[in-house]
């Protein structure tokens, strides 16, 4: 007797791809890091680069009036710009150099806290290294086999670079005085009435009023007022703007 064939509903689904991490902090809460890839992060770099470059070009053509004290501060300069920059700004504006900043990335600990000055020294100054052989070579090859996408400063300092969690704008809702129900509401009522209020000015008066109509039995409030309860509710919910 022929076996029969794995149905597809019992057959093993693919593991999804997904490169986000979950840590957990100290105070118990778990956060979720998404390790930025090499294309996002060769972009922040090219940035960097062409900022640091032209940084660099406008003080040797100003310091050229100089002579050789000008060399020399040139030198200087190119040093400065060359081997701090990217530590400055990782250090004292949260991780983020002007390139990642314009990309939404930022510089973290393995752990997700705050790049201190050693972890950003230490990936920087091995940034030579994975210059080699020429143009960021081994840095690319050691991003593309790393899960996390990390290159040889990163092993070595203990960083991460990830995208940065955008702030998210609070909904607004319609202007209404806030309303108190006489019993406590369940969760999924609570984002029923919420997610009506946020959504109104998508929606037709008529839907609205449809939508609204639904919710009037469970909120125990009058059909023909429906949308000015739910209104009031959900102010009352969000809380004070």
């Amino acid at each position: 007797m022929s076996s029969r064939p794995a149905s597809p509903r019992n057959a093993a689904l693919p593991t999804p791809l997904d490169t986000r991490i979950e840590i957990e902090t100290p105070e118990g809460i778990d956060m979720l890091l998404r390790p930025a890839g090499l294309v996002s992060r060769a972009l922040a770099f090219g940035i960097d680069f062409a900022i640091r470059a032209a940084l660099i070009g406008v003080f040797f053509v100003l310091l050229q009036l100089f002579d050789k004290l000008g060399m020399g501060l040139a030198a200087l300069v190119f040093f400065l710009l060359n081997w701090w920059y990217m530590v400055l700004f990782e250090v004292l504006n949260q991780g983020r150099t002007p390139g990642k900043r314009l990309l939404g990335l930022r510089v973290v600990h393995d752990d997700g806290t705050p790049i201190d000055w050693s972890s950003s020294l230490i990936r920087n100054l091995l940034r030579f290294v994975d210059m080699l052989p020429l143009g960021y070579g081994l840095g690319a090859i050691t991003c593309l086999n790393h899960p996390l996408f990390k290159r040889l400063g990163d092993l070595a300092a203990g960083t991460l670079v990830i995208y940065s969690d955008r702030p998210v704008a609070r909904p607004t809702l319609p202007q209404a005085e806030p309303v108190m129900v006489p019993f406590a509401l369940h969760l999924d009522e609570q984002r029923a009435v919420l997610g009506l209020a946020e959504r109104q000015g998508e929606l037709s008066s008529a839907r609205t009023q449809e939508l609204a109509a639904i919710l009037a039995e469970p909120l125990r409030i009058p059909a023909d007022t429906a949308v000015a309860h739910v209104n009031g509710i959900a102010r009352n919910l969000l809380g004070p703007t």
